[in-house]
């Protein structure tokens, strides 16, 4: 499916979720703006972002402020993070905070900022620094912060791009894994960034690819149980190449692959059934930050990595374990303002957008909700 395809399809899915639940502010976070081949694809997501701006599904959203860092060229800075804000006709009383003169400003008009934004006053951008992993190539992940007033109530809306599982062979090596350690060292990071004393803590909602994944060797080792371990080598050296384990009562059918790069389950099915409620007990990365931060009950499928192909949107690809890289997670006193309606209407979802067509490799995810305001909107 090419990028064109996957684009057209991917903004349909999303028009879809906003004239389903109608809302008056949308944030949209996104991450690795122009892809991994992003010096020659970032003028193709500069003209996502205006498709998108002016779009006339969008018509109704009168005010925006779009941050794309998308100077590749500075590359001690550059994260590739996008982030969209769109406010609809309907809502009157909205006011974005200035980081350099620290105090808040009515958005009045349409707002882009692509570049570099480093002299943007209204975002607040870092990537992770050079030192932080010395082990591990230093690559463009880092956050980005803005900062608002929505009808006297006010919050950070922070983007977030943590680190990936580079090899699954390391992966599976201990639990938790290396990869899920430093994870937990940037987020951490990132939150105790957006909480010191430069400026007043507010409730806060972090959301992007976390690139959380399962606790790989708990589960390779619970799916083996009954399986034979083959272990494969390079011929030059001691290092593992392969892992295959095959299944004993079933004429050694392989029942799983592992490579720096492949991992290819044979009952994938598995990742899906029920909503991959049964892996979630796999899922740990977030309960080690339950002291500061809270999520929605996860009722959706894991997010990545799912084919690219349009005919098997719903079929994860074999180069990764399934994971819920993709995460909406808050602050307490955040969580403390979402409204929940006293008569059984579902009034919070958490959720996937496009869950049975071809979004790409991740499967975005939304969450809708009403915002408690001292106006009671």
């Amino acid at each position: 499916m090419r990028v064109g395809e996957i684009q057209s399809e991917w903004l349909k899915q999303l028009y879809k979720t906003i004239q389903s639940y109608k809302p008056q502010f949308i944030a949209l976070h996104f991450q690795e703006v122009g892809g991994k081949d992003y010096m020659l694809n970032m003028g193709h997501a500069e003209d996502f972002f205006w498709t998108l701006e002016s779009s006339e599904e969008m018509k109704d959203f009168d005010r925006s402020c779009i941050y794309v860092d998308n100077q590749f060229k500075v590359e001690d800075t550059f994260t590739a993070l996008g982030s969209m804000y769109f406010i609809h006709k309907t809502l009157k009383n909205i006011q974005q905070y200035d980081f350099h003169v620290k105090n808040f400003k009515a958005v009045l008009e349409k707002n882009r900022y692509m570049g570099s934004l480093d002299r943007v006053t209204t975002v607040e951008k870092e990537k992770f620094p050079k030192n932080f992993w010395p082990d591990f190539k230093w690559s463009r992940k880092g956050f980005m912060r803005t900062r608002w007033i929505i009808h006297n109530q006010g919050l950070d809306l922070v983007n977030v791009h943590l680190f990936h599982d580079a090899s699954n062979l390391i992966a599976c090596n201990s639990s938790p894994s290396i990869y899920s350690a430093n994870r937990n060292n940037a987020l951490r990071y990132v939150i105790s960034r957006i909480s010191d004393s430069r400026q007043t803590v507010l409730p806060f909602f972090l959301f992007g690819d976390f690139n959380f994944r399962l606790d790989t060797l708990s589960l390779v080792q619970d799916l083996s149980t009954a399986a034979d371990v083959q272990t494969v080598k390079k011929d030059s050296s001691n290092e593992v190449q392969r892992i295959i384990y095959e299944e004993k009562d079933n004429d050694h059918q392989v029942l799983l692959r592992i490579e720096e790069k492949l991992f290819a389950y044979l009952h994938q099915a598995v990742f899906r059934e029920d909503n991959g409620r049964a892996l979630l007990k796999y899922d740990k990365e977030v309960a080690a930050f339950h002291d500061v931060i809270r999520e929605e009950d996860i009722m959706f499928p894991p997010s990545y990595p799912y084919s690219e192909e349009h005919a098997k949107p719903t079929q994860y690809m074999n180069t990764r374990c399934p994971a819920w890289c993709d995460r909406i997670l808050m602050s307490h006193t955040a969580q403390d303002l979402i409204h929940r309606r006293d008569n059984g209407e579902k009034s919070v979802v958490y959720n996937t957008v496009g869950p049975n067509v071809c979004m790409g490799d991740h499967k975005p995810v939304f969450l809708s909700f009403s915002l408690k305001t001292n106006d009671h909107i």
